[in-house]
């Protein structure tokens, strides 16, 4: 028996399914945690946002943020399941053990998140990249070839 790590899923529901039944579209997600054989430690709407391509007809997701500690190969069920339920459209799961015990802390507690301020960005190296258009030799679209050169491109 594999030892049951914390992992982050994060569930991808239609927003109209969600808002006519919430405690039934929880459920679902729980459901299909418990399948797993997973111990839920949080469970919460994320928001919901407009999805940036249809997901079969749908224009609008909402988002649901699952704690929950598993086995891993028990990971592919828990995405299997999803693929055969008909109200979840997607999900990403991802294991936590990189990110900071106080981020998932506040991530449970549904916080808003503080990024880390850092130093002056880096100088950007596009000033050192060259474009075609400043070689100063003509560009022949047919042939595929810079003119007066002789060399193919």
């Amino acid at each position: 028996m594999a030892a049951k790590r914390l992992y982050e899923g994060m569930f991808l529901v239609d927003s109209a399914l969600a808002t006519a039944d919430w405690e039934g579209t929880l459920a679902v997600v729980e459901n299909i945690l418990k399948r797993a054989d997973a111990e839920v430690v949080a469970i919460r709407k994320w928001g919901e946002r407009k999805l940036a391509y249809d997901i079969a007809r749908k224009t609008r997701g909402t988002y649901i943020l699952a704690y929950f500690k598993a086995e891993g190969p028990r990971i592919t069920g828990i995405e299997k399941d999803v693929l055969l339920s008909e109200k979840i459209m997607r999900v990403l799961i991802l294991g936590t053990e990189k990110r900071p015990p106080e981020m998932i802390e506040a991530d449970i507690k549904g916080l808003p998140r503080v990024e880390p301020v850092e130093g002056p960005p880096e100088a950007d190296d596009s000033d050192r990249r060259r474009d075609r258009r400043d070689t100063g030799r003509n560009y022949e679209p047919s042939g595929g070839r810079y003119a007066g050169d002789g060399a193919e491109r």
